[in-house]
């Protein structure tokens, strides 16, 4: 019996004797070109080695296009997203259009939504954990970036109907991607004659290993790659652009006056410094460290603000006079409207978050790399970037405790209490339960809060 390649036999029309052949555990091309090549990845978290330069480079250039994006707030970014959030529809619908008229393309679609699906991952929490995670990094909830941005809207904006179309855009976008990608993988996994689940990644191997190797076996396999890359840093792009102007919206708000001359410089220091803080990501280790901060930060911590920010909302602030006020907004709406969004904001919601947070606590396993282990040192500082984000709430209500009058009790009701200036930043939008009460004293003192050049009005809200 002789031994040769399987490519050798197809390709001179010969044939192996039943059960004769062997599949040896080889690693795909796009593998060894990411990892040894793109992050020089070293061994583990504990070996930082040296800078990669050229994702420096990179990394560099992306803040760039943040900030002259940015420069003039929303602004300039209001134009520039007219490209970086319709372009990946387009690429999409190529990608689609082109991995459906493939071979195995079916087989892709049924994994990855049909009878091959893998339905018993509905069972482990850090599945759950990880959807809540997405839906609130697209959706940017709890983030701010919503808030952030919807603060620039006209106050009579119907931000109901704007709610309601983002989300099931986005999980309609989400959906439509998943036929994109799971096409061409089918025809991959076709050509490789192997399981489609065999050649599925998830996270960055998916993105950089996975549908690469797909795309690098289509024909004209540059241009499919160029295109899948680009809509990678439109959206990316996008994230920032979002995550920026939150943390800019919020230094306006708090200094309404220097923002309004220094909003440039300061949303060019901004960059400069996530630039720097980002430095450690692009070293040898740095895919540990992208790792580790998406593990923790990007779960628990966003499980955790999300939650406060509904006892926030719907217990200290008060549920109905949230409901009030957006009433004053886009109109009266009937008790029956309300009636659903009331049964989520007190109960479902919470209750569901909360489960999830402690299911994915019980069953909390330490993460890894791949096969590569996290040392302790490093799950520590995980659980402490958690905490860093976390505690400055109960510390600025110890400050406000601390700093107010009377008894301990009416200390703690004051600070649960709307001040005598909240509402509307306009007089002339100051009806119902806030008709007497005193404008924002940043209003009255001729500043009008966030007014933005260009025709956009003042923020709905002080």
């Amino acid at each position: 019996m002789e031994t040769v390649n399987l490519t050798w036999v197809k390709d001179n029309n010969y044939t192996c004797e039943a059960n004769s052949t062997v599949f040896m555990e080889t690693e795909l091309p796009s593998k060894q070109y990411w990892e040894r090549v793109a992050l020089r990845q070293s061994s583990g978290l504990d070996e930082t080695g040296n800078v990669v330069w050229y994702l420096a480079l990179c990394l560099l250039l992306s803040w760039i296009i943040i900030g002259a994006a940015l420069f003039k707030g929303i602004k300039s970014s209001g134009k520039v997203v007219y490209f970086t959030a319709i372009f990946p529809y387009v690429v999409l619908l190529i990608l689609l259009i082109r991995g459906a008229t493939l071979e195995g393309a079916y087989d892709g679609i049924n994994y990855y939504i049909g009878t091959q699906s893998d339905i018993s991952k509905l069972t482990n929490a850090q599945v759950w954990k990880d959807a809540a995670t997405q839906i609130f990094f697209s959706l940017s909830t709890a983030w701010g970036g919503l808030v952030a941005l919807s603060s620039y809207n006209k106050f009579r904006n119907n931000c109901y109907a704007d709610a309601i179309m983002v989300c099931i855009t986005n999980c309609l976008t989400s959906v439509f991607a998943g036929f994109a990608i799971f096409s061409i993988l089918g025809h991959m996994a076709f050509k490789a004659e192997k399981e489609v689940k065999d050649v599925v990644g998830s996270g960055f191997a998916l993105a950089f290993i996975a549908y690469p190797e797909a795309l690098s076996q289509l024909p004209v396999s540059p241009l499919w790659s160029i295109l899948f890359f680009f809509m990678l840093l439109t959206l990316g792009l996008d994230s920032q652009f979002a995550s920026v102007e939150t943390i800019t919206t919020t230094i306006h708000d708090a200094y309404p006056k220097v923002m309004k001359k220094m909003r440039g410089v300061i949303t060019i220091g901004a960059c400069i410094v996530f630039f720097l803080l980002g430095l450690v990501c692009v070293t040898e280790a740095g895919i540990y460290w992208v790792e580790l901060i998406d593990y923790f930060c990007a779960g628990w911590g966003i499980l955790i603000a999300a939650i406060l920010e509904l006892v926030g909302i719907c217990w200290i602030y008060g549920g109905n006079r949230f409901i009030e006020d957006i009433e004053m907004m886009i109109g009266k709406k009937s008790f029956l409207f309300w009636l659903w969004w009331r049964i989520c904001w007190f109960f479902i919601t919470p209750l569901l978050l909360t489960a999830i947070l402690i299911w994915s606590l019980i069953t909390f396993t330490a993460p890894k790399y791949g096969d590569i282990e996290y040392p302790g040192w490093g799950v520590a500082l995980g659980w402490c970037m958690i905490l860093f984000c976390i505690i400055w709430i109960p510390i600025l209500a110890v400050i406000k405790i601390c700093r107010g009058e009377g008894t301990l009790w009416q200390r703690f009701r004051k600070i649960c209490t709307p001040t005598a200036e909240w509402g509307p930043a306009l007089e002339q939008h100051r009806t119902g339960r806030y008709k007497n009460t005193l404008a924002s004293p940043r209003v009255s003192n001729g500043v009008e809060i966030a007014t933005i050049e260009g025709g956009y009005d003042n923020k709905a809200f002080s």
